[in-house]
């Protein structure tokens, strides 16, 4: 499936969303809104076939009652997510879930990169989908295991993880070691089964991942996701995959290191996947406002450069090329159920939602005004 106009009503928490999916589609709004599960839908209607087929690799067996499946699928409590009500339509075909589940197409076209990717490192060990709760979300646990496959098989034949000459272009290599690692490396230890460790440049020890920060917990799963969708050579991505789905990808990180992941995003659109991103940060939407101002205002390369603080070269002058070619969503998820489409983020928009970039910015615009009014009240009180 294509998948570039979705439809739904009266799905779980969203009660009407009207969504066309551009190259980077971006999903914003406050907690418990439905956007994880539209993702987890958008993963579902994409790739049923290899879904069904994964899960019955693992013996979960819904004995075709769509309440247990959307346990299994969705997570635990999630069985009343459809009702009688409920309409979804992508690209004008109404979408039945027992027929899509029937569906023959077995290669996998979707990665999922959970929100809950932290667990797929215990102690630094991968965890298989096995190692996880029936209940607990399926793109949690497919995701895990393909980690676990990656760092137990194709990633071992050599114990650096990071920096890797074949991952990654220098320009990104040296960007995620000034503002992540900060000097240190990223490998696998010598046990049986692989352990991720951080060594020290100056040192042959190693740290292990209770004593890593916050930042870099989060940050290594997401980064040997994108080992997987950036092979190393002349290969551009994965043949077979299209859509890349990242859920908040600025956990843990300082400003900026959330440069440096959406760096790697825009990385993912100009290697040809579509991507989906869903945050609940203001500094991926400022990222994305300045992108749209530069497309209608003939926006050049440098600027793009200059907006990453990124040194002018082939690669990134390529990079900065192909994204001003990018078409940019941007979707709010009100707490009412309502999903409106606030892409050109304009801050004079007469609309709250898009002015405010779905909530994201209007703490600081409030912020600015209480400012404003005290310090106003300071000047007239010292003219008095």
């Amino acid at each position: 499936m294509k998948l570039k106009h979705l439809r739904i009503a009266k799905f779980g928490p969203v009660r009407e969303a009207d969504m066309t999916f551009g190259d980077l589609t971006v999903l914003v709004g406050p907690q418990a809104t439905g956007k994880s599960i539209v993702l987890e839908l958008v993963k579902l209607l994409v790739d049923a076939g290899p879904v069904a087929r994964e899960m019955r690799r693992f013996n979960i067996d819904w004995r075709k009652n769509m309440g247990s499946f959307l346990d299994q699928y969705f997570g635990e409590g999630m069985s009343e997510l459809l009702s009688k009500k409920t309409r979804i339509t992508a690209d004008n075909h109404r979408i039945e879930f027992s027929a899509l589940l029937r569906g023959k197409k077995m290669v996998n076209e979707l990665f999922f990169i959970p929100a809950q990717r932290v667990l797929s490192l215990r102690d630094g060990l991968t965890r298989p989908f096995t190692d996880y709760r029936a209940g607990d979300p399926f793109v949690v646990r497919e995701f895990s295991q393909i980690l676990h496959d990656l760092v137990q098989t194709e990633f071992n034949r050599t114990p650096e993880l990071f920096p890797k000459r074949n991952r990654l272009t220098k320009n990104f290599r040296d960007l995620i070691d000034r503002d992540i690692f900060r000097g240190f490396g990223l490998k696998t230890s010598a046990d049986i089964q692989k352990r991720i460790v951080l060594s020290s440049p100056s040192s042959k020890s190693e740290l292990p991942f209770l004593v890593w920060s916050a930042g870099q917990r989060e940050f290594v799963p997401l980064l040997l996701g994108l080992y997987w969708l950036m092979p190393p050579g002349k290969v551009a991505r994965r043949s077979k995959l299209k859509w890349v789905v990242i859920e908040e990808l600025e956990m843990g990180l300082h400003p900026n290191a959330i440069s440096v992941a959406i760096l790697l995003v825009l990385e993912l659109m100009q290697r040809g996947y579509r991507v989906c991103l869903s945050t609940h940060s203001p500094h991926v939407l400022d990222v994305v406002w300045a992108l749209q101002v530069m497309k209608e205002n003939r926006g050049e390369v440098q600027d793009v450069l200059d907006l990453f603080s990124l040194p002018s070269n082939n690669p990134t002058k390529r990079l900065a090329e192909r994204v001003l070619r990018k078409d940019l969503r941007v979707y709010y998820f009100q707490r009412s159920g309502q999903v409106l489409e606030i892409s050109p983020l304009d801050p004079g928009a007469d609309a709250e939602e898009e002015s405010g970039w779905g909530g994201l910015s209007e703490f600081s615009g409030r912020v600015g005004d209480i400012v404003s009014q005290v310090m106003s009240r300071v000047g007239r009180g010292a003219a008095k």
